[in-house]
C-alpha cells in the first residue's frame, strides 16, 4: 500500500461537507457519534457493508465504490466548529466506521490526522477501525489522546491465511503486518486490539481459523478481541455473490440457506460468537471488553454489541444445531486448499427463503 495518496486507476473527488459528526442512535453501540472523512474505499474488501452507500450518489457498489473516492476536504474545519459548540458533551467518537480512515488518500489529504488532533484539542475520546499501517504516522497524536481523553484502535482481521486474505480484501496490508503495527501501538502506550470481523460462513468460521486470529492477537499484545458475523444488506449481497461465483461456487448453497435476509439466523450467530467467547477465555481475554473507548464510569459493566448477541450462549456449544451443506468442493481450484471446512451440515432450515443475490431483486 502506498502512503502518498497515489492510487492507480482510482479517482479522487473533492467535496465539501456541511457536517461531519454523525449521531448513532442505537442502544447496542458503545459510542454515540461517528465521523468518516472519505466515501468509497480502494481496499476493495468483497464483504464491505459500506458499498451500498455509493448508490446514494447514483454510483455502483462494485467498481465505483473502489475507484471513485470522495474526499471531504473541509472535514477538519467542520469538525472543529462542531466540537466547539457549548452543547458538545465530549462523548466518544468512532473514526472510520464506514470506510478505512487510513486508505491511501489519507497520505495526501491528512484528514484523519487533523480529525484526531481536533478530538485531542477538545478532550474527546475516540476509537479507530483500520487495516492500514499508515496509522503509525500519527503515533504522536495517538499518544496524546492516550494520555488525555482516551483512544482505542481496532485492527480489522478476518483471517491469518494470507492467500485467502488477498482474495477477500485484495488491496489491504497482509494480516501479519497489521498485527505487527498493533503491537507497536501497544508498546507505545496506545490501547489497541483486534476486530475479528466479519466472520465469513464456510471460509473463516471454523474453530482453527478463529483460534488462529485470537491466539495471534494475544501473542501480539492485543488489549481486546471483538467479533461479528457477516451481514449482507442490499446490493452488498450482489457484490459478495459475484465473489462466491468467481472463487468458491460450491459455497453458494450455504449462503442461500443462511442469507435469505441481511443477517444469518440467530442460531448460527449464537453458535459462532459463542465459540469466539470460549476461545477468548481460553487465551485470557475478558469476555466483555469492548473495542470502543469509553470514559470510566461507576455504572454496571456493559457488554459490547457483539458480545450481547452471543452472551446467552457463549458458555455452551449447541451440537443439536446442524450446519448448512455446501457440497463437495472441487479438488483443483487453488482456493479449495484455503478453506479447511467447506463441507458443513445445515445450521438451520430457513423457511420461505428468497433467492440469494441479484435474482431476488
Amino acid at each position: 500500500m502506498r502512503g502518498d495518496g497515489a492510487m492507480p486507476g482510482a479517482k479522487l473527488i473533492e467535496i465539501e461537507c456541511k457536517s461531519l459528526l454523525n449521531r448513532v442512535d442505537t442502544p447496542y453501540m458503545s459510542f454515540g457519534w461517528s465521523v468518516n472523512p472519505y466515501r468509497g474505499c480502494v481496499h476493495a474488501c468483497v464483504y464491505c457493508y459500506a458499498r451500498r452507500y455509493h448508490e446514494y450518489l447514483a454510483l455502483g457498489p462494485g467498481h465505483d465504490f473502489e475507484q471513485q473516492i470522495f474526499v471531504k476536504v473541509n472535514a477538519v474545519e467542520v469538525l472543529r466548529r462542531e466540537l466547539a459548540r457549548k452543547s458538545w458533551n465530549r462523548e466518544a467518537v468512532a473514526v472510520g466506521t464506514a470506510v478505512d480512515p487510513y486508505q491511501p488518500a489519507e497520505g495526501r489529504y491528512r484528514l484523519t490526522r487533523g480529525i484526531l488532533e481536533a478530538l485531542a484539542d477538545y478532550d474527546t475520546p475516540c476509537s479507530i477501525v483500520t487495516k492500514n499501517s499508515m496509522i503509525l504516522r500519527d503515533l504522536d497524536v495517538l499518544q496524546r489522546l492516550a494520555r488525555g481523553p482516551g483512544v482505542s484502535v481496532a485492527f480489522s482481521i478476518t483471517t491469518l491465511n494470507s492467500a485467502l486474505a488477498k482474495r477477500i480484501e485484495p488491496d489491504t496490508p497482509p494480516p501479519q503486518q497489521r498485527l505487527r503495527v498493533m503491537r507497536q501501538l501497544v508498546q507505545a502506550g496506545v490501547r489497541a486490539g483486534v476486530l475479528l470481523a466479519p466472520i465469513l460462513p464456510g471460509l473463516t468460521d471454523d474453530t482453527h481459523s478463529l483460534e488462529a486470529v485470537i491466539r495471534a492477537a494475544r501473542e501480539h499484545g492485543a488489549a481486546f478481541v471483538s467479533a461479528a458475523v457477516l451481514r449482507l444488506q442490499g446490493s452488498v449481497k450482489d457484490v459478495y455473490k459475484d465473489f462466491l461465483i468467481r472463487e468458491v461456487p460450491w459455497l453458494l448453497p450455504l449462503y442461500e440457506r443462511l442469507y435469505p435476509a441481511a443477517y444469518a439466523p440467530r442460531a448460527y450467530q449464537d453458535r459462532i460468537l459463542g465459540r469466539v467467547q470460549q476461545l477468548k477465555r481460553r487465551h485470557g481475554f475478558a469476555r466483555s471488553e469492548p473495542f470502543v473507548y469509553t470514559r470510566p464510569q461507576a455504572a454496571p459493566e456493559q457488554l459490547s454489541l457483539f458480545e450481547r448477541i452471543a452472551s446467552s450462549s457463549w458458555q455452551r456449544e449447541q451440537p443439536h444445531l446442524s450446519q448448512p451443506a455446501c457440497g463437495r468442493p472441487p479438488k483443483t481450484p487453488a482456493i479449495a486448499a484455503l478453506v479447511s471446512t467447506a463441507n458443513r451440515r445445515q445450521t438451520e432450515q430457513t423457511r420461505n427463503a428468497q433467492p440469494f443475490g441479484r435474482s431476488s431483486r
